[in-house]
């Protein structure tokens, strides 16, 4: 490959702020900013404001309104689509390095100009504490910029082996066509992947941002346009999710669709573009990391405290809110007293409230809509004579969408409690036999039909081996001794199979093989002059 070659990143830091250093003053003023955004659609570069607006409100202080969406209209999203295609050609043409070149740059403004600010809009727009908020929307998110710039070099790199008699290369295209990139609310990271990804393999992409996310998204995609991304490359429609999907799956020039978000939505998205497979110009890629049931299984020989420990942060950090979050555990019978009492005694001192006080661990879940159907979850479960509330099980909506971390106690191991996504601070434990090691791992591997992530503690070697290989397909992600959750870019490429999505490890060249169609070139030095074999 020709051109600059790009090093091997490392992770971004984090910065530290604790109480009195200049970074956590910065953070407390940019909190501060009582000004409410105005979130355009911009398409070609230009920006639009309509009379269809959509409000921003903290989910931790309902009162506050951070943001008016002011979402396109059904011409509108048409019209981003034409000015994809009208830029693809010229966005294709540029060299690798100049399309790095932009992804370095934006990199570089978060990590610094806009470090402040598009933290400040995560936690205020999704709730989330700046323990959550720096590693996703400052750390992650350059990190997901830089590391695809260098994965990118090495997919251009891929060439086939050439011989004495012929040349041979392979031309590494983007889809013909554009992407369709749907974003959502829990991680700021994702919006920047799910756009910068195709396009660092000269695509094109309409992004569809959640609403809830829509805030510090709107700041990354300033960044990008203050790092020289062309017009029309990517282009910003903050729509509705119907009228704007509708709309993307109308077009023939559909090419691709990466998605996060609900297994039920991306599985609908495929029977949508399989129903209609014959009116696009190209068979659409589809790219989709969703939901998870993530299990922590102890084993007898784990450390009590440990397992406490990584239950508490992989269940209830950003409220449960991760597509990895811990939400069942099998606990051994010989462990479970001491496990209980540690997670009752930590989870009381555990503060729930304004992100942007120190002291609180976890703020609000998203929405109205989230904290209801947490509600009654809640509430049916200490209503089931099979269940025991371990810890929690308050909810209240003054003045934000509230949820205490809780934690229940199922003698099902089948019961709902185990197989499905609630995507909140809701923990749901089995106790098994200390025998039943071999029937446990055949629970885990059949009670769910996601396969995202999952954590075994475990210091029995022969125990330990003999899980990976029964668990083999229950988790894209699996942590040995650690928490389910916090997979590092570069580290731990992360995604899974079943319903949890289709595995191409975002982060990781993988993922950027999706959004090229590589032709092969061979030439020849001597084309044949006799057209019989052996003359």
């Amino acid at each position: 490959m020709s051109g600059p070659q790009f090093p091997l990143p490392s992770n971004e830091p984090e910065v530290s702020f604790r109480q009195g250093t200049q970074a956590a003053v910065a953070l407390n003023e940019a909190l501060g900013q009582r000004d409410v955004v105005e979130i355009p659609t911009v398409i070609g570069g230009k920006r639009y404001y309509s009379n269809d607006v959509v409000e921003v409100r903290a989910p931790h202080d309902t009162q506050r309104l951070l943001a008016r969406i002011h979402r396109p209209t059904e011409a509108q999203i048409s019209e981003a689509i034409a000015s994809s295609k009208a830029v693809a050609k010229d966005w294709a043409s540029l060299s690798h390095a100049s399309r790095a070149t932009i992804l370095h740059r934006a990199s570089d403004i978060i990590a610094t100009r806009k470090r402040m600010t598009i933290n400040a809009a995560t936690m205020l727009g999704q709730s989330k504490t700046i323990d959550q908020a720096e590693p996703d929307s400052a750390c992650e998110l350059i990190d997901f910029l830089r590391f695809n710039a260098y994965n990118a070099q090495r997919v251009y790199a891929e060439q086939p082996m050439s011989v004495p008699s012929a040349v041979n290369r392979a031309d590494w295209r983007p889809l013909e066509g554009f992407v369709y990139a749907v974003s959502p609310f829990n991680f700021t990271a994702i919006g920047g992947n799910l756009t910068t990804a195709p396009a660092i393999m000269g695509n094109t992409v309409l992004w569809k941002p959640s609403e809830k996310s829509a805030l510090a998204n709107y700041i990354f995609f300033e960044a990008l346009e203050e790092a020289g991304l062309p017009p029309g490359v990517i282009n910003f429609v903050p729509g509705d999710a119907e009228l704007t999907t509708r709309v993307a799956l109308s077009s023939p020039d559909l090419a691709g669709i990466h998605f996060t978000g609900s297994s039920a939505v991306f599985q609908g998205l495929w029977k949508e573009v399989a129903s209609k497979v014959d009116t696009f110009r190209t068979i659409p890629r589809l790219v989709g990391e969703t939901g998870g049931k993530d299990f922590v299984l102890a084993h007898p020989s784990a450390n009590a405290s440990e397992v406490a420990i990584a239950l508490i942060r992989g269940a209830f950090e950003y409220q449960g809110q991760k597509c990895s979050a811990a939400s069942r555990a099998y606990i051994p019978r010989s462990l479970w007293n001491a496990v209980r009492q540690e997670l009752r005694d930590r989870l009381a001192q555990l503060k729930v409230g304004d992100v942007a006080n120190p002291g609180t661990f976890m703020g609000a879940v998203i929405s109205q809509a989230s904290h209801q159907k947490l509600s009654r979850v809640i509430s049916a479960a200490k209503e089931d004579a099979a269940v025991t509330v371990v810890h929690g099980g308050k909810t209240w909506s003054d003045p934000g969408y509230f949820v205490e971390p809780t934690v229940f106690e199922v003698t099902d191991p089948k019961h709902r409690l185990m197989k499905e996504e609630f995507f909140g601070p809701v923990l749901s434990v089995f106790v098994y036999e200390d025998n039943a090691w071999n029937e446990t791992l055949e629970l885990i591997d059949s009670t769910s039909p996601y396969a995202l992530t999952g954590s075994i503690f475990c210091t029995d070697r022969f125990a330990l081996h003999h899980a990976e290989k029964v668990l083999v397909n229950a988790a894209g992600n699996l942590y040995l001794n650690d928490k389910p959750t916090g997979a590092m870019i570069g580290q731990q490429p992360f995604g899974g199979g079943r319903a949890s999505g289709t595995n191409d490890k975002a982060g990781s060249y993988l993922n950027l093989l999706r959004w090229a169609s590589p032709r092969v070139v061979k030439e020849t030095y001597l084309p044949p002059r006799e057209w019989q074999f052996g003359a």
